[in-house]
């Protein structure tokens, strides 16, 4: 958002510049590939907007030129969209995205899937706060924010529980397995296969799937990791 007195032609340059993102957006979505609808897409800017503005005085992110931040998280956290879309089905789920930071990917799935029930929490007071003004003025009724470790968190179950660059593997079940639902999964985002975290995970986790993905333009590797409770 640009401040009042901006002047008239600065105010065109931005706009301009802002509709070139938002049309990057959609285009890299489309590789992944996942078609954002238009409030979608609206939603989406209006987040990265948030998180520029924010970043200027609460350092959300080491990232803070506008198109680094669509590549390097908008986009990176699209791609996980379509997976985990397959694995919810059409049902509701609870979603709790651990270690949020700036609301990635928790803000992405909440903006995405109005059906789904999205908590963040994060350890850190000015990112949970960021991410609970993001859903004020979002309007996203389904997505929540606290300010915790998760090891005492105390809502939940969920059905899925994800993760960005929160922890390692072991690590990241143990803190979270208490809210976990019956039935639910841990999805952990990483960059290349993590072989030495797998190795470490306890025989109570069942490793069911690592998925790789393909994000546009990154250049860089990057896999899901499914994980459930063993039986």
């Amino acid at each position: 958002m640009l401040p009042p007195d901006t002047p008239v032609g600065a105010r065109a340059d931005a706009t301009a510049s802002a509709g070139g993102l938002q049309q990057q957006l959609e285009a890299l979505a489309i590789r992944i590939p996942l078609t954002l609808a238009m409030r979608e897409s609206d939603l989406l800017m209006q987040y990265l907007a948030l998180l520029q503005r924010w970043n200027a005085t609460y350092n959300l992110t080491a990232v803070r030129a506008p198109a680094q931040m669509l590549t390097l998280h908008l986009v990176d956290c699209l791609a996980v969209v379509p997976a985990l879309r397959r694995h919810a089905g059409s049902g509701p789920q609870r979603v709790l995205d651990v270690g949020s930071g700036g609301g990635l990917p928790g803000v992405v799935l909440a903006a995405l899937n109005p059906a789904w029930d999205v908590t963040c929490v994060d350890s850190v007071g000015k990112k949970a706060a960021f991410i609970q003004q993001a859903a004020v003025e979002m309007r996203l009724a389904n997505l929540h924010s606290h300010h915790s470790r998760v090891e005492q968190l105390k809502v939940g179950p969920f059905d899925l529980v994800t993760s960005r660059a929160f922890a390692s593997l072991p690590d990241f079940v143990t803190l979270t397995r208490a809210n976990l639902s019956p039935g639910g999964a841990w999805v952990a985002m990483k960059a290349k296969r993590p072989e030495a975290e797998l190795a470490a995970l306890p025989a109570s986790v069942d490793v069911f799937h690592v998925e790789q993905l393909d994000v546009p333009e990154l250049g860089a590797e990057r896999c899901l990791v499914w994980m459930r409770p063993s039986l």
